[in-house]
C-alpha cells in the first residue's frame, strides 16, 4: 500500500460518565494510558504515518506522556464539541485531497485486521467508509413515563439493517471538512463524522468490524478493555 494516511484523534473531552479524577483517555490500563494504547494501535498499520491529537488547551496531562515528544504526532487545540476538535485536526493537514482517518481516543482495542479492511474499503469508495458492528440485541425505543424520570418501552425496533457506528471512520480531507461545515451551518445534529456526510447526501460504506473495538465510557469498561488488550498482545 503506497497511500499514506493521517489519523485525527479528538481527545479534548472530559469523559464525565467515568466519574474519575481526570479525562478517561488518561486513565491507565496495564501501565499505559488509554490514549497511548489507542495511538499504538493506529501506528501498527504501515499506512498511517502521522497522528494529529486534538487536546484541550488547558490539559495538564498530555505533556507528561512520551507521546508529546514523538515526531510522528502533532498536537492541536481541541474544542468544546467533537466537531470542533476534528476541524482543528483537519486544519493541520496540508493536502486536502489526501485521506484522513478519525478515531476515538477511548477506543484502545482496535485490531489491525479491522483497520486494514477499513482502509482498503475507503480507498475504493467515493464517500469514505466507517467501521460498524451489526446490532445483535433486541432494540427497544423508550418513553418517559408520566410523572417521573423512569423510562418505559414505547416499541420494539426492527434491528434489520441497524448497525453500531464505530471508529475509525475514513474520508477525503476536503470532503469531510466541507460536509462538517455545511451540516453544522444548517443546524444538523452531528454525532460522528459519517453523520455529516450523510446529511450532505453521501453514502459512506459500512465495514463490518469486531465487537471488541470497545469505547471506554463507563468504569466497568476498563477491566473489559484490559482483557481485550491482553488478547491483542497474545496474538
Amino acid at each position: 500500500m503506497t497511500e499514506k494516511i493521517t489519523a485525527v484523534v479528538p481527545a479534548a473531552g472530559v469523559g464525565s460518565r467515568m466519574a474519575a479524577d481526570r479525562p478517561k483517555q488518561y486513565l491507565q490500563i496495564a501501565g499505559k494510558t488509554i490514549l497511548e494504547h489507542t495511538i499504538d494501535r493506529l501506528f501498527c498499520h504501515p499506512a498511517i504515518e502521522r497522528v494529529i491529537i486534538a487536546i484541550s488547551n488547558n490539559d495538564p496531562y498530555f505533556e507528561a506522556l512520551p507521546l508529546a515528544s514523538d515526531p510522528r504526532i502533532t498536537r492541536v487545540d481541541g474544542g468544546a464539541e467533537r466537531a470542533d476538535s476534528v476541524f482543528a485536526g483537519l486544519a493541520a493537514i496540508d493536502d486536502e485531497d489526501s485521506w484522513v482517518l478519525v478515531h476515538d481516543a477511548a477506543r484502545p482495542c482496535l485490531q489491525l485486521v479491522d483497520l486494514d479492511r477499513l482502509i482498503n474499503a475507503a480507498l475504493q469508495s467515493e464517500s469514505g467508509a466507517i467501521l460498524a458492528a451489526p446490532v445483535r440485541d433486541t432494540m427497544k425505543r423508550g418513553v418517559v413515563l408520566a410523572g417521573d424520570n423512569l423510562q418505559g418501552i414505547r416499541e420494539t425496533v426492527d434491528r434489520e439493517n441497524l448497525w453500531h457506528a464505530l471508529t475509525p471512520q475514513m474520508f477525503k480531507v476536503r470532503q469531510l471538512r466541507d460536509s462538517l461545515r455545511y451540516a453544522l451551518e444548517k443546524g444538523a445534529v452531528i454525532t460522528d463524522e459519517a453523520s455529516a456526510l450523510e446529511f450532505c447526501g453521501y453514502v459512506p460504506q459500512l465495514v463490518k468490524g469486531r465487537a471488541d473495538n470497545l469505547k471506554v465510557t463507563q468504569p466497568e469498561d476498563l477491566a473489559l478493555a484490559g482483557f481485550y488488550l491482553q488478547q491483542i498482545t497474545k496474538d
